[in-house]
């Protein structure tokens, strides 16, 4: 077989895995039959490439580990001949037989060269050179629409799952209460990029129980969560709002015995003055005044429009002529923007929702948090531009979510044959 100079384990794996390679009259290296009874599962940890193959060698089944190298020499580079968790491999399978190989308890191990039509390397080839962002986009606009709507919902399912991998650390921290975690994540999604640690730590040095106990007093809520962000501790500022609240959070920290997060860590440069700590703060605080506990109220939801609802909400009319305390602007009222109600329900809201159902064994409400995807309109950012441009329909968030999870979990990282897409089009011959 002539080479292309590229060949490497990920291909072989791939070829091995989808039994592409030619499975008629294999012999060994000392001239045994073999018949392949099954090519084992696929491990991407530490160990053997595949675990629990069942090879038939002459007239004796064997069952355990497979092997993969370019080389049988590459063995001894790679040391299994030192690592007991080599000891029962089956079978190495190779391209090239350049050296006889041994376990490390000394027993000999049968390599087989594997054999494939050259046309899966030449597509493999090009497509892992290809310098395009999207290796496929040629390609992809022509890939039948059933094929590609189920490869998308499992990467839409793969993509809510990543997002919610933190939240299992929460569970942890807050004794698995779900209101607790949600008021967490929320408040999380209001720092968006830029802001989100920060956020998250305020969230987690107020508990939701202690801003419950003042649910009828929207100031006393402004007070504690300002005060808890560290920004009621300037002495240079005597407007009659910050001195009020500075006064208010003073008396409630001594009551709750709270300890406030450092105010530097919140960020301001290269932000627009709309998305300022000070503006979200006041519009989450206005979340909390209106939706008491909120995440109750989001699994009754049915219709999208009512959890847009939920987020119609806007910061105190002291904002309106202000982005920071005591600069006085022109006036503008400070709601919370479509586009920004958008962006907490796509990447925070929904997945929660999705996660409790999965959790919980509730499909309906994991179905739910589906379809509210699909009834949300399709972002619009640099990502989705691209997929665009390739030649696709974007409908919705729905086909947003999973697009980009494609773009950054596949495109990007080269892994077209993890990808549907670079499946077909490898074995398209």
């Amino acid at each position: 077989m002539k080479l292309a100079e590229n060949i490497n384990e990920y291909f072989l794996h791939y070829i091995w895995k989808n039994k592409l390679f030619d499975t008629e009259n294999l012999i060994d290296d000392e001239g045994n039959q073999i018949e392949i009874l099954s090519v084992g599962m696929h491990n991407t940890d530490a160990g053997p490439d595949f675990f629990n193959a069942k090879i038939k060698i002459g007239d004796t089944v064997w069952a355990g580990n497979v092997e993969i190298h370019l080389n049988s020499s590459d063995w001894y580079k790679h040391n299994h001949h030192k690592d007991k968790a080599y000891n029962n491999v089956i079978l190495q399978v190779v391209v090239i037989n350049d050296k006889e190989i041994f376990t490390q308890d000394k027993k000999k191990t049968p390599s087989l060269i594997l054999k494939f039509d050259e046309q899966f390397l030449k597509k493999y080839s090009e497509l892992s050179k290809n310098k395009e962002n999207i290796p496929c986009r040629n390609f992809i606009a022509c890939v039948d629409k059933f094929y590609l709507n189920n490869w998308l919902t499992n990467l839409l399912i793969e993509r809510a799952e990543q997002k919610t991998e933190f939240v299992k650390s929460l569970f942890e921290f807050k004794n698995n209460n779900w209101e607790e975690v949600f008021y967490i994540l929320t408040a999380k999604a209001f720092g968006f990029k830029v802001n989100a640690l920060p956020f998250e730590m305020l969230a987690k040095s107020l508990p939701s129980i202690i801003l419950a106990k003042h649910k009828n007093d929207k100031f006393q809520i402004e007070a504690l969560l300002f005060g808890q962000a560290g920004m009621l501790n300037d002495n240079t500022i005597f407007d009659d709002y910050y001195l009020k609240l500075k006064k208010e959070y003073t008396f409630l920290k001594t009551k709750y015995k709270l300890q406030p997060i450092e105010n530097h860590l919140w960020k301001f440069l290269r932000i627009r003055p709309s998305n300022f700590p000070p503006i979200r703060i006041s519009q989450f605080a206005d979340l909390i005044f209106k939706s008491s506990h909120l995440f109750s109220k989001i699994l009754e939801v049915k219709h999208i429009s009512a959890l847009e609802k939920m987020f119609d909400i806007q910061a105190n009319t002291y904002w309106t002529t202000h982005y920071t305390f005591g600069k006085e602007t022109r006036p503008k009222a400070k709601k919370f923007g479509k586009s920004a109600v958008n962006s907490v329900l796509i990447n925070t809201v929904i997945p929660i929702l999705f996660l409790y159902g999965k959790e919980k064994d509730k499909p309906k409400i994991t179905e739910k948090a589906i379809n509210f995807l699909e009834n949300i309109k399709a972002e619009k950012n640099n990502i989705t531009k691209k997929w665009e441009d390739a030649g696709l329909e974007i409908k919705n968030a729905y086909f947003t979510q999973s697009l980009i999870q494609l773009y950054n979990e596949y495109c990007t990282k080269k892994r077209c044959l993890d990808c549907r897409i670079g499946h077909l089009i490898i074995q398209n011959t």
